[in-house]
């Protein structure tokens, strides 16, 4: 069965494109072709200018699920990607403990995936993926799995986190909101197969607060990308 029809996508180095489409359109499986996880039938894809078809560790790749190691603390759980990059445990450690205050979970080094709030488990899984070495970030769903107010709090939060790393991030995501807030362009796709049916800029300044939804700029560019959608 054909999953992607003819899409072509160019992410500028440093930029954020979100990838919004209808469920089963193909959007984690491009992820996986990034990420050297699925081998595609036919074309290219190519991160910083390497071929990534078949190979891994060019990108850090983030799965719907978190898929935290239930026998591993925070922190043990935090440096896993990194480790398998090929950091030193010691090195990997080390930019752990200097990022855990900027994610929210300083003092948390010790506790089990298990004593954590759906919030702080999703910004673990962060953590992990951005304290791999790779220059780009493929991130399928990362809040999708939480309430409406934590993702709404989260939305701040990821894009501070951005904007102190500044690699290259493609983030797929039903919820065109967070595209609008989060990116600087966005692109949709239409039902299986999935082909490239809207591409826009974002042309809000940064950093991004939640009051910009109702900014008549967003409304109406929320509106275009509704309609795109409903027509895909």
């Amino acid at each position: 069965m054909e999953v992607l029809d003819g899409i072509s996508i160019c992410v500028s180095a440093g930029s954020f494109l979100s990838v919004v489409g209808p469920s089963g359109c193909g959007k984690s499986t491009l992820l996986r072709i990034l990420a050297g996880l699925l081998v595609p039938d036919q074309g290219e894809a190519r991160v910083q200018g390497m071929n990534a078809v078949g190979t891994t560790g060019l990108a850090a790749f983030m799965p719907q699920r978190d898929l935290l190691l239930p026998w591993r603390r925070v922190l043990q759980n935090a440096i896993l990607g990194a480790e398998v990059a090929g950091l030193s445990r010691s090195e990997a450690r080390e930019r752990a403990g200097a990022l855990l205050p900027l994610f929210g979970l300083s003092g948390f080094e010790h506790a089990w995936p298990s004593q954590l709030s759906g919030g702080m488990r999703q910004r673990l899984a962060l953590l992990r993926t951005f304290l791999h070495p790779a220059p780009v970030l493929l991130l399928d769903e990362p809040l999708g799995a939480l309430d409406a107010i934590t993702r709404r709090q989260m939305h701040g939060w990821l894009q501070d986190v951005w904007l102190a790393d500044r690699r290259t991030v493609m983030l797929i995501t039903h919820d065109v909101e967070e595209a609008l807030l989060l990116s600087d362009s966005v692109v949709v796709m239409s039902s299986r197969p999935g082909r490239l049916v809207r591409s826009i800029d974002v042309p809000f300044a940064r950093p991004r607060h939640a009051g910009l939804v109702s900014d008549p700029g967003f409304v109406a560019l929320r509106a275009d990308l509704l309609q795109a959608l409903g027509s895909a």
